[in-house]
């Protein structure tokens, strides 16, 4: 699309994100919220809406959604009814769905991202708890469509912004902010690719300067941030050039193939869905006290935004290496405990963004471990400020071998590996003089000014004495013997 066809063009978003809970049971029963399982394994009468039983509010479903209000800055409401949303799908036994309506039990607050230009708050309208419908399994080649109801029942919080995002960049940056947030705060896994966190979009256009939001589409199936960009980057160029044809826009939900890079309608929404809302009889109403919701503050961890003002201030920490290690909780807290031992806060931010991160990428691991005690990984860290081992022999030789071998320490190690450095000039400078009678004509290059060339010479200096020779001393030395 030509640029300034689309530069005319406002884009206005919404997000509705949900977050499945990671609580042990569903929300109104105790039949198993864990994810998988074999097909209908995990039902009982209560998920299979049955005549003559009742729901029972799980109190961690209450308490988890509070600490995620309590994250975005939300009013948490003190009083809520639990309402029935009445449409019939086949995976949703009761053809009611148990949500919150009018009170949600989260109000306001917002979501704060980091942009190129800075940060800032996307305003949320409301987080709101409610119960998953169970999925409808379509079998290629097959007439009959197949329902697991393992799901139906577990609890989730559905996070609703403003329609107040202006890019598929920011949309992306909201989601990956929540994923963020219930991670620290343990209340969901955030696995989008297994649908613990599923995110629908609500977009539209509108020409620079008008008073009214177009006719907004809603985009559903998308499984990752990236894939939630391409799918808005879609609809957005998609509404566009409708609009430039003459032809209207149809408001419908749209479901985004991300092998394919297309979305095809799935429904249309031209009149506001009449879901007959109203209370449910079943469930009493909910009262937070100011002491149970006093508790729940208690219990916060550090958040995100928290840390990373944190390792900026007190560890002195570049605004990068602390957005970086702030990303994910257990990296930010394996930061902390090896900076319980170790002074050099930025030497330890460079190893863990350095070769931890190339450690752990090769293993392709979904969660962060470890891949040495704190206290080792400062003592390695040590051994390379003391001039005892070079950066480079820590990481590619001492780091991997100290991973196999976790309870030798690195001091020990790097003498059985014969390792140390040698910072004695008595034997680095008949290396550093061999070097340069070895290379005459780089020598008058380098007095010509092609100071440059130094590096060839370290690099052969350090070749000849197996990496063992102290770089400061050995650099001292050739520059003086170049001189």
């Amino acid at each position: 699309m030509d640029k300034s066809v689309r530069e005319r063009y406002t884009v206005v978003i919404g997000l509705e994100v949900h977050a499945q809970l990671l609580t042990k049971s569903k929300i109104y029963n105790s039949d198993s919220a864990e994810y998988g399982g074999d097909p209908n394994t995990h039902v009982s009468v209560i998920t299979l809406a049955h005549p003559g039983t009742l729901p029972k509010l799980n109190k961690k479903v209450v308490e988890f959604a509070m600490k995620m209000g309590l994250a975005c800055n939300a009013e948490i409401s003190r009083y809520q009814i639990f309402d029935r949303k009445n449409y019939f799908y086949p995976d949703l036994p009761k053809g009611y769905q148990l949500t919150q309506d009018r009170t949600p039990i989260c109000k306001g607050g917002d979501i704060v991202i980091s942009t190129k230009n800075g940060e800032k708050n996307i305003p949320l309208n409301r987080i709101h708890i409610e119960e998953d419908a169970g999925k409808s399994l379509h079998l290629e080649n097959e007439s009959d469509t197949l329902v697991d109801f393992n799901r139906a029942g577990v609890p989730l919080i559905e996070i609703v912004t403003e329609p107040a995002i202006r890019s598929s960049e920011d949309a992306g940056a909201v989601v990956s902010e929540v994923r963020k947030l219930v991670r620290y705060l343990e209340i969901c896994d955030g696995n989008m690719e297994e649908g613990s966190l599923r995110c629908d979009a609500n977009v539209s256009v509108m020409l620079n300067g008008a008073k009214e939001y177009g006719k907004k589409v809603e985009i559903k199936n998308m499984n990752s941030i990236r894939n939630v960009q391409r799918a808005i980057d879609h609809e957005v160029e998609r509404q566009i050039r409708l609009i430039e044809a003459g032809e209207q826009i149809i408001s419908e939900t749209r479901t985004y193939d991300a092998t394919t890079g297309d979305s095809l309608g799935m429904r249309t929404k031209e009149e506001l869905n009449d879901y007959r809302y109203f209370p449910d009889p079943d469930l009493s109403p909910l009262n937070i006290s100011e002491e149970w919701l006093a508790d729940i503050k208690k219990s916060m961890p550090s958040l995100p935004h928290e840390l990373k003002k944190k390792f900026i201030t007190e560890y002195k920490l570049p605004a990068y290496d602390a957005q970086v290690i702030t990303d994910i909780k257990e990296v930010a807290n394996y930061f902390e405990a090896i900076c319980e031992f170790c002074k050099n806060y930025k030497a330890v931010s460079n190893w863990i963004m350095g070769p931890v991160k190339t450690y752990l990428n090769e293993l392709r691991e979904n969660e962060f471990k470890a891949p040495i005690s704190p206290q080792l990984m400062a003592d390695l860290i040590g051994l390379v400020d003391d001039g005892k081992v070079s950066f480079a022999t820590a990481s590619q030789k001492l780091f991997p071998e100290l991973i196999k071998q976790p309870n030798i320490s690195p001091m020990e190690l790097a003498h059985q590996l014969n390792l140390i450095q040698d910072s004695n000039a008595d034997s680095i400078l008949p290396i550093v003089e061999q070097v340069i009678k070895e290379f005459p004509l780089k020598v008058e290059e380098y007095k010509k000014g092609k100071k440059a060339i130094v590096t060839m010479f370290m690099g052969e200096v350090m070749k000849r004495s197996r990496g063992k020779a102290d770089p400061k001393l050995a650099t001292e030395l050739l520059l003086k013997k170049l001189s």
